[in-house]
């Protein structure tokens, strides 16, 4: 299944979402309405692995080559700890999506 998660900014909860879909073997990208111009630093903090990624504009494209597409907004301003309790949430809902 090829899911696209999607937010605002592509900054914060659909980068998480896409890295932790891809790291269960699932196929996935993220974008965001209103691309912001890196990750928010919180979620890179919490998750350096998304650090290097730059947010993407969400296109056409991205919607069409999609069998699911999951809609999520961002985490932007919060404290380290509630940005982890976000991303807990979202590694939960994630581990009941089809792969």
């Amino acid at each position: 299944m090829k899911v696209l998660f999607v937010c605002r900014q592509n900054a914060g909860r659909s980068q998480i979402a896409q890295a932790l879909y891809t790291q269960r073997g699932g196929n996935a990208r993220s974008a965001g309405t209103a691309p912001a111009k890196h990750v928010h630093p919180e979620v890179a903090e919490l998750m350096p692995e998304l650090a290097d990624r730059v947010p993407k504009k969400l296109e056409t494209a991205d919607a069409e080559w999609a069998d699911l597409v999951v809609t999520l907004q961002d985490p932007a301003g919060e404290d380290l700890e509630t940005v982890r309790a976000i991303r807990d949430e979202i590694e939960r809902r994630v581990a009941n999506l089809p792969l």
